[in-house]
């Protein structure tokens, strides 16, 4: 059943990461079928309520199922299978499309804005037990959470978002329970959820963000959780409407106790409205990351909440890293305040990149999603086949597998550094390897 794969340890705990071991490194394979637990308990010489205990861990991180009398086995996705490794190496001379980087040429110069922030730093030195978050950061962000209609609440600051959205889930939800998440999305996101001992549901979407028949199904079935990307979905670009905002928000009503993490990652380079479903459930957060508009390396972002939410958080963090540097906070003030990116203009050239390749592909009878942002989304037959043959063409493009659970395959291309000439070349490219013969799927 196991092979030669010895499972070890004495311990429910040491059992549980012999097996996770096992299963990161490829020894126990996806749909591997467990001993049974009595079984296990002889072989180790253990009381069967240890290996229980290891199994029920297991379950809870994600690593594993079990399904009655059939036993257990090793998920199809286990947690520990990094979706980060579901990547195409780039070699030299072929054109990287995969990465998701925003254009280093939109991108502000950071130098004067850290040496004005170093200098008043110096001037007024942040010190143990002074305020984590800058003032006048807390400020702008709230002024413009205000405009975009985002609920009265307070301000904290992240190491960016998927940071923040972690400790949002970690202060509310326990091992075992369920989240809702977009399918396909953002794969950081996908394996961060069952990392944290967290189930996932898929939600399916459209270009006009997550299907409320997809929500209210998840959210009746137990998810006590449900994450909405707002703009610039990664990866198919989906932005939510006014119109899908009143049909979530009219489920999420029927579902008050819901935690709803809001992602807003493409403020300032999307120029597509926010239309934010906060303050309809008890419990919300909103996040906003600096890091597509103003670079990555920054690792910051400003959420607010509700006031249980962001206390909770606040005081996590002040338990851990404490806070994000106010030199950096001081930093983005000064961006923000001197007006360092165009957001229309920033906007306009990703949408010109990203409209330019879908217009491209329907010439070719290629359908491709990508409302706003920087990415295009294709479905595609063969997956495997699809980044291979593009590869060959000299495209590096990403395969859906990292960001997709139930969806049907596909593929992502970061559009933005895409030039005009390169259009009808990648179209090319794309339109013949959509349409060579499928092959084994990636899985």
């Amino acid at each position: 059943m196991l092979g030669e794969y010895p499972i070890k340890g004495r311990r429910a705990a040491d059992i549980s990461a012999s097996i996770e071991r096992a299963v990161g490194s490829g020894e126990l394979e996806p749909g591997q079928l467990l001993p049974p637990m009595r079984e296990l308990a002889e072989r180790l010489g253990v009381n069967p309520n240890t290996v229980a205990a290891a199994y029920r861990t297991l379950r809870e991180r994600g690593v594993i199922e079990t399904d009655g009398r059939r036993g257990s086995r090793v998920r199809s996705k286990p947690a520990t299978t990094g979706r980060e490794f579901i990547r195409v190496e780039v070699p030299a001379g072929v054109r990287d499309a995969a990465a998701g980087n925003p254009d280093t040429a939109l991108l502000p110069p950071l130098a004067p804005a850290f040496a004005w922030a170093a200098a008043q730093g110096d001037r007024e030195p942040v010190l143990y037990g002074h305020e984590p978050v800058e003032p006048d950061l807390a400020r702008l962000a709230r002024a413009e959470l205000d405009a975009d209609g985002v609920p009265a609440g307070p301000v904290a600051v992240t190491s960016g978002s998927l940071d923040a959205i972690e400790r949002v889930l970690a202060v509310h939800l326990k091992p075992g329970d369920t989240v809702a998440v977009e399918d396909p999305g953002w794969g950081s996101l996908l394996d961060l959820v069952p990392a944290l001992g967290l189930r996932t549901v898929p939600v399916g979407l459209d270009d006009d963000g997550p299907l409320p028949e997809d929500v209210r199904r998840a959210l009746e079935g137990g998810a006590r959780a449900l994450i909405v990307t707002d703009r610039a979905q990664n990866p198919t670009g989906a932005a939510v409407s006014a119109a899908r905002a009143r049909a979530l928000r009219a489920v999420l009503r029927r579902y008050p106790q819901t935690l709803l993490v809001e992602d807003d990652h493409g403020h300032r380079i999307v120029d597509l409205p926010v239309h934010p479903l906060a303050g309809v459930t008890r419990y919300w957060a909103f996040v906003r990351s600096a890091a597509k508009a103003y670079g990555p390396d920054l690792r910051l972002a400003v959420l607010t909440g509700d006031e249980l939410t962001l206390d909770r958080v606040r005081g996590r963090q002040r338990l851990g890293p404490g806070w994000v540097s106010r030199i950096t906070q001081r930093a983005v003030v000064r961006l923000w305040a001197d007006g360092a990116v165009d957001a229309k203009a920033v906007a306009a050239a990703y949408g010109r990149r990203r409209d330019a390749l879908i217009a491209a592909l329907a010439e070719r009878g290629v359908a491709a999603r990508g409302r706003s942002g920087m990415n295009v989304w294709i479905g595609v037959p063969d997956e495997t086949g699809a980044v291979a043959r593009l590869l060959q063409a000299g495209w590096a493009v990403a395969p859906g597998a990292r960001f997709r659970m139930g969806a049907p395959p596909g593929i992502r291309i970061t559009v933005s550094t895409l030039t005009e000439d390169e259009v009808g070349p990648l179209a090319d490219a794309v339109a013949s390897a959509v349409r060579a013969v499928p092959g084994r799927g990636y899985v």
